[in-house]
């Protein structure tokens, strides 16, 4: 089969950042209609529209026959990752600040730093292990345990479905790598639409109708499961942004991880965080507070290192390579 992964840095930056950007724009129109719509019909919406861009992109990179895979379960365990990862965030969205989410969710490059250990069989030194610990850091000053429920911006079990999603995306991202060697970006991001419609489909079937939300005032589950609506005249153009928006962001992330590896781009999804802190100001006249902004801080700051150090080992082992005699 042939081989698709290539080393192209630059361009796997610019589509890390043109992807980043479109996040933060989906991350904000979602918080926009979190309090009306459910979840999955949001989700299906975007997906639906997303998807019938992406076949196009399918057809511009080689046509529907780039759509066969030998590893299809491999493709639906990326996939339901994605699912995992997106739900996660956005019902912590519809009851945390966005940058409060953001920030939180932005421990996903210490995870793959982590997760590269057991399944890529990387070795880690002991500064990077102690970056990565300055990060979680970071989290649990963000997370504030020492303080009692009434005084944090949602329950406790709302906090962690940030890490949560970060846990779920550094898995995708990882899988991402290897499956990109072997499949085009456009055929990476149709699976992922389609699990995104199956899965609303599935949603709508068990719980459309809205009886799990019958009960409950916590804006979390009610996000997840109150009943389909037909969407109002004005919230159209919102479903329409969010599918056109969706398959840009499949498309540009799937390329970047083909394009580049790991290390090299996760610094660059940081571009998400100072986009969030500006949504939440311009539209719901949010700004972090002092523990968020030191985690912040700590998070991206463990990230950043985290990407220098292992730039600096690669640089190490390719002078290595060059003065090897032949």
């Amino acid at each position: 089969m042939e081989t698709l992964a290539q080393n192209r840095p630059a361009a796997g930056i610019a589509c890390i950042v043109v992807g980043m950007i479109c996040i933060s724009i989906n991350d904000m129109i979602i918080k926009q209609l979190s309090g009306d719509y459910p979840l999955h019909q949001i989700v299906m919406c975007r997906a639906s529209i997303g998807l019938i861009l992406t076949l196009a992109l399918v057809q511009y990179e080689g046509g529907f026959s780039i759509l066969r895979t030998r590893q299809p379960l491999l493709h639906l365990l990326r996939g339901l990752l994605v699912v995992a990862s997106n739900m996660c965030f956005f019902m912590a969205l519809a009851v945390m600040p966005l940058a409060d989410v953001t920030a939180l969710f932005f421990v996903a490059p210490l995870f793959i730093t982590l997760l590269s250990i057991p399944m890529l069989g990387e070795k880690v030194g002991p500064l990077r292990i102690g970056a990565v610990v300055v990060g979680f850091i970071g989290v649990i000053i963000m997370l504030r345990p020492w303080e009692s429920g009434d005084a944090l911006v949602a329950n406790r079990l709302v906090l962690l479905l940030p890490l949560l999603a970060a846990l779920t995306y550094a898995l995708l991202q990882l899988m991402t790598r290897k499956l990109g060697a072997t499949t085009k970006a456009s055929a990476l991001a149709c699976y992922m639409q389609a699990v995104f419609i199956l899965v609303s489909l599935g949603f709508y079937l068990i719980a459309g109708d809205g009886r799990f939300a019958e009960g409950t005032d916590d804006p979390s589950l009610l996000f997840l499961f109150r009943a389909w609506i037909w969407p109002g005249e004005g919230d159209w153009i919102y479903l329409l942004a969010l599918g056109m928006n969706v398959a840009v962001i499949g498309y540009t992330l799937s390329q970047a991880y083909r394009l580049a590896d790991a290390a090299t781009l996760s610094p660059f999804e940081y571009v998400g965080l100072p986009m969030a802190v500006f949504w939440g100001w311009l539209i719901w006249s949010e700004l972090p507070d002092l523990e968020v902004w030191i985690g912040m801080i700590l998070i991206m700051g463990a990230g950043l290192f985290v990407f220098l150090r292992e730039q600096q080992k690669s640089r190490r082992l390719a002078r290595r390579r060059v003065n090897i005699p032949r």
